[in-house]
C-alpha cells in the first residue's frame, strides 16, 4: 500500500545553516506519526515544506503517491499549497474571533459548502463538542475547545493529511491532557493520517502510533512509542526520551557489570565497554542485598515521586521512581540500598553519531 506521506532526501538550509539534512521518513495511510524534537530543531521548517510554504532545497515529498516537491520526468514540481489537501492545526488555533464557530469550521470550503450547517454540526461531533457551540464565537470557548475547533476546521475539507504543529503547547497541564486524548480519538475516527511535531515527550508517546525523534536534522529512529522507550538507538536519545541513568560498564555474554553489580541485557551487545542505560521505574531502594545510596533529593508529586540518589563510594547519581506512599517515610540525607528491576539496556562505549 502506498503510504499516505513519503518524504526522502529532504534538505533544507537559511543561507549557510542546514535545518534538514537528507530527512527521510514515511506516514502510512490512517495512521499519527509524532515527530519529537529540541526547540529550534526544525521540526516547524519540515512542516512548512510540507504545506508548500517553503520549497525544499533538495529531495522529494509525496502525498498520497503525488509528488508535491521533487521532479516528475525529469522536471522540477512544487505544487502550491491549495493542492496539496494538507490540513493545518497551528500553536494557537488561529481561529477568526469576528466568526462564529461553524464559519470557522466552514471557511476552507466552496461558497455551497460553506451554507452546509449540517457538515458543521457533524464535525463539532466529530471532535467532542456540542453543535450549539456553533453559533458562539471562538472567544467564548476554552482553549482546549479552541484547538478541538480547528482541528474540525482542518478537517472540513477532506484533507489527505492533516498536520499539528505543537497544538497544545499554550494549554495548561489539565486541559492538555483532555484534548491530546479528543483529537487524537477524532483523527482515528476519521480516518485521517495525521503528523504532529512536538518538543513535549509525553505528548509524543502518548498520541503517535509511531515516534520519529529530529536530531541534527535528521530522523534518527522511528518506532512505536513503547520500543522507542524502552530501546532507544544510542545513550543520547535514552536522555531526550524520558529519563535515565548512563552508568560505565563492561559487556561479556551477554552480562553487563557496572556499579549496581552484574545485570543481565534485554537486547544482545557486544562485549567491551558500554553505557548501561537505567530508567527510573528499574531503579529500586529498599532491597535488602542492594548496593548502598543516600538520597539526596525527594520531588513528591502525589500518585509518585522521583528520588535522586548517590552511590556510596561512586561518582554516578541516580534517579528512583516510585509510589507516592513508598516516600512517605523517606527523607534528604537517608540511606537506603537499591537493586535493579529486570534486564537492563546497554550501548557500546564511545561518540554517539
Amino acid at each position: 500500500m502506498t503510504p499516505a506521506l513519503r518524504v526522502s532526501g529532504l534538505a533544507k538550509s537559511f543561507g549557510n545553516v542546514p535545518v534538514l539534512r537528507g530527512l527521510d521518513l514515511e506516514v502510512p495511510s490512517g495512521s499519527l506519526l509524532a515527530i519529537l524534537g529540541a526547540s529550534g530543531g526544525g521540526k516547524t521548517t519540515l512542516l512548512r515544506l510540507l504545506c508548500g510554504f517553503e520549497r525544499a532545497d533538495a529531495g522529494t515529498i509525496a502525498i498520497d503517491g503525488i509528488v508535491a516537491d521533487g521532479t516528475v520526468d525529469g522536471r522540477p514540481v512544487h505544487l502550491r499549497p491549495e493542492r496539496r489537501r494538507v490540513g493545518y492545526v497551528a500553536q494557537d488555533g488561529a481561529l477568526f474571533p469576528h466568526l462564529s464557530v461553524a464559519d470557522n469550521i466552514l471557511f476552507g470550503l466552496s461558497r455551497a459548502g460553506r451554507r452546509d450547517r449540517r457538515r458543521a454540526d457533524a464535525l463539532l461531533e466529530l471532535v467532542g463538542l456540542p453543535s450549539a457551540y456553533a453559533a458562539r464565537p471562538p472567544q467564548a470557548l476554552s482553549g482546549g475547545e479552541q484547538q478541538r475547533v480547528a482541528l474540525a476546521r482542518a478537517l472540513a475539507p477532506g484533507p489527505r493529511l492533516v498536520l499539528l504543529d505543537e497544538p497544545f503547547s499554550a494549554l495548561d497541564a489539565f486541559l492538555r491532557v483532555g484534548t491530546r486524548r479528543a483529537v487524537a480519538d477524532a483523527l482515528a475516527q476519521a480516518g485521517t493520517t495525521a503528523l504532529l511535531v512536538t518538543h513535549d515527550q509525553s505528548e509524543a508517546l502518548s498520541m503517535g502510533d509511531r515516534v520519529g525523534v529530529l536530531r541534527d536534522g535528521r530522523l534518527v529512529q522511528v518506532a512505536p512509542p513503547s520500543e522507542l522507550y524502552r530501546h532507544p538507538l544510542d545513550g543520547r536519545l535514552a536522555r531526550f526520551v524520558g529519563e535515565a541513568t548512563l552508568l560505565d560498564g563492561e559487556a561479556l555474554g551477554g552480562i553487563v557489570t557496572c556499579a549496581l553489580g552484574r545485570l543481565p541485557a534485554s537486547v544482545p551487545v557486544p562485549d567491551g565497554r558500554v553505557e548501561v542505560m537505567l530508567r527510573p521505574e528499574q531503579v529500586e531502594p529498599g532491597a535488602a542485598d542492594g548496593t548502598p545510596a543516600t538520597i539526596t533529593a525527594i520531588s513528591y508529586y502525589g500518585h509518585d515521586a522521583s528520588l535522586t540518589l548517590a552511590l556510596a563510594g561512586q561518582d554516578a547519581v541516580l534517579l528512583s521512581r516510585i509510589g507516592g506512599t513508598q516516600a512517605l517515610g523517606l527523607q534528604v540525607g537517608g540511606q537506603v540500598r537499591v537493586a535493579v528491576r529486570g534486564p537492563v539496556v546497554a550501548f557500546p562505549a564511545g561518540p554517539v553519531p
